[in-house]
């Protein structure tokens, strides 16, 4: 029966491999002058990178919660499916705002702005250098396990891992994709025998282990405190996270797909592979009776010895070599795409000049030299580097969810098609800031680098910032409130009538002689589209709130237009929306019944127009 089920896994795969591989540019084309990755392509890339965790994130979820780990690295890879979908809706909303890539950089600068947005450039600098550095040092000591190679020997490899990366970066991305599939199919060959050997060989020993997990995990919630059953859900969730890094480069590396449908085939790709293969691995492994606490660094190649013979176990070491310096690969990839959407909007364009393969091959150079700095820094070690890793790669995901939170309160659903759960968001976002929490107090080296990298980033970045903003151009066109002041002085009726409008409100084109619309808007966010030549356009000035604007328009009107020559009302709409869908706009609403008691000398409304019928 063994043997049938081994026949009958390997026979399906060559099957899907041949039909993959008579597909024409099944992993990348040509497009505008450009090379393009397929949605399998990015999904690939990004695989090798999840699926590498299974050789360290095991045994690093044992060391924190024990044998529960099992069940809680299940759990995990359903939250992370779930913030999948959340990542496809910010690629669509980023593609409607004409960028594309920089995850979760762009997000932040579009969404929180440029300053908030280096926090964003920090955390996910550190998870990629991190992922680089932390797969560099398991792929030497999986490879070389079988191999007897000395602690020295192998710390000098792990320079050449990266060395090698940094070649094939450079040598350009179709080539890069061609490789990577290549590994990928090795990869799949090999670990559906490692999860057919591992399930053929359950026993009952291994049953009462997976037996024994349950009631502990199931313990952590039934009979307890809520408060407790909930620290105890963070606790596992954060102590298995690094089971599942890796899946921000898809969103990462979206300027080499051609659209966000591509980003959404990548994140349901991942979860039909290794969104089950990382659980099923964790459960055999962690369940074989191994002793667990004298394999840190090779649990899985020892694992499979014991299920599929010395030989197999060789060969998920070499496996375990290659996907590891893959991995190194993704984080080059995904790293290179965010220094080089910084580059170009701050304009240091001596950093993205690329080579005959379109290869960012200086911006290659700058991440090598950063992940060699790393390993000396940590000695090669694979426990510290874990610790700092998961910091940086939460952090990352919990400013993605605030971002896409604040943005669709702002700005709805008017332009997106696929959209997700407000709801479903928000609890997302709570839980991910309880485990970023958890994790910066259990894990104070991975909290000092990510601080010290945060503080040396942002202090430059605002110093860039106040040059090179791509915002400066926009605000210097911008309308100020001097030219609302003379556009009111220049109206002859005494009666002025002067309306707030949001900037997705539709427009009436019927407007009387002695009425002015005013929006406020970021230009980040919003693209000024005046409907008529008394609609003015002003920029919210940095550091400045919306309602801290209108408050300084206001007190400039009421000084420079005295109440004897004008009668001045105005109008802020009326609000349609939910109370959920606008929180924001119910906020602003709360403040502006202030501005009666502020400004006595105006009239104040809240209505709304109707729909007016077209007469023949």
């Amino acid at each position: 029966m063994e043997t049938i089920s081994f026949i009958i896994a390997n026979l399906a795969l060559v099957i899907a491999f041949v039909y993959l591989t008579r597909k024409k540019d099944f992993l990348s084309f040509l497009y505008n002058g450009k090379w393009m990755l397929t949605w399998l392509a990015v999904g690939i890339i990004t695989l090798m990178d999840e699926l590498t965790s299974i050789y360290y994130a095991p045994f690093e979820a044992f060391r924190f919660i024990g044998i529960k780990a099992i069940f809680y690295i299940a759990l995990t890879s359903i939250v992370i499916r779930f913030l999948s979908t959340r990542m496809v809706e910010i690629g669509e909303i980023l593609e409607k705002n004409n960028i594309r890539g920089g995850g979760v950089y762009s997000f932040s600068y579009l969404v929180l702005g440029p300053t908030f947005s280096f926090v964003a450039i920090s955390s996910i600098l550190v998870a990629y250098i991190l992922t680089a550095t932390i797969s560099t040092v398991s792929a030497v000591e999986n490879g070389t396990y079988f191999l007897g190679i000395g602690p020295e020997m192998r710390f000098f490899l792990k320079f050449g891992v990266i060395g090698l990366i940094t070649g094939l970066n450079i040598i350009g991305i179709k080539e890069n994709a061609r490789f990577t599939f290549l590994i990928f199919v090795f990869a799949a060959f090999v670990l559906v025998n490692l999860l057919v050997g591992g399930a053929a060989n359950l026993d009952s020993n291994s049953i009462t282990t997976i037996g024994n997990s349950f009631k502990s995990f199931t313990g952590d919630f039934f009979g307890v405190n809520p408060f407790i059953a909930y620290r105890n859900l963070i606790i596992g969730i954060g102590s298995c996270i690094l089971a599942y890094s890796g899946i921000e480069s898809v969103l990462q590396t979206a300027s080499l797909v051609k659209d966000w449908k591509q980003i959404r085939k990548a994140y349901l790709f991942l979860a039909l592979t290794v969104g089950i293969v990382t659980p099923l691995i964790a459960l055999f492994a962690l369940s074989s009776g191994i002793n667990l606490s004298s394999h840190e660094t090779d649990l899985i190649p020892t694992f499979a010895s014991k299920v599929n013979g010395n030989f197999f176990g060789i060969i998920v070491g070499i496996l375990a070599s290659l996907t590891l310096i893959l991995a190194v690969n993704t984080a080059m990839v995904a790293s290179a795409e965010l220094m080089e959407k910084v580059a170009e909007k701050y304009h240091f364009s001596w950093l993205i000049h690329v080579n005959k393969k379109q290869s960012l091959y200086r911006i290659h150079f700058v991440n090598a030299t950063f992940y060699c700095i790393i390993l000396l820094i940590t000695s090669g070690s694979q426990a510290v580097l874990a610790e700092m890793y998961a910091v940086g790669l939460v952090a990352s995901f919990t400013i993605n969810t605030g971002s896409l939170l604040k943005y669709r309160y702002s700005k709805g659903t008017k332009e997106i098609t696929y959209h997700t759960s407000k709801v479903g968001t928000l609890l997302l976002f709570l839980l991910l800031i309880s485990t970023l929490i958890y994790i910066m107090i259990a894990r104070p080296y991975g909290t000092t680098l990510w601080f010290i990298i945060t503080m040396v980033v942002l202090i430059m970045g605002i110093k860039i910032s106040r040059y090179r903003a791509p915002d400066i151009p926009a605000r210097r066109k911008t309308r100020n409130v001097m030219d609302l002041i003379f556009k009111i002085a220049e109206i002859e009726s005494r009666e002025i009538n002067i309306f707030f409008r949001r900037p997705l409100e539709e427009e009436h084109n019927t407007v009387q002689g002695n009425s002015i619309f005013v929006s406020f808007y970021a230009p980040r966010l919003d693209t000024p589209t005046p409907f008529q030549e008394n609609h003015f356009w002003i920029a919210i000035e940095r550091r400045l709130n919306l309602f801290d604007m209108i408050t300084s328009v206001l007190k400039t009107i009421e000084y420079e237009i005295p109440k004897s020559e004008k009668d001045i009302h105005l109008h802020f709409g009326w609000p349609l929306s939910s109370w959920l869908d606008r929180l924001s706009t119910g906020i602003m609403i709360h403040n502006i019944i202030k501005l009666p008691r502020i400004f006595p000398n105006y009239h104040f409304h809240m209505d709304h127009e109707g729909k007016q019928e077209k007469r023949p």
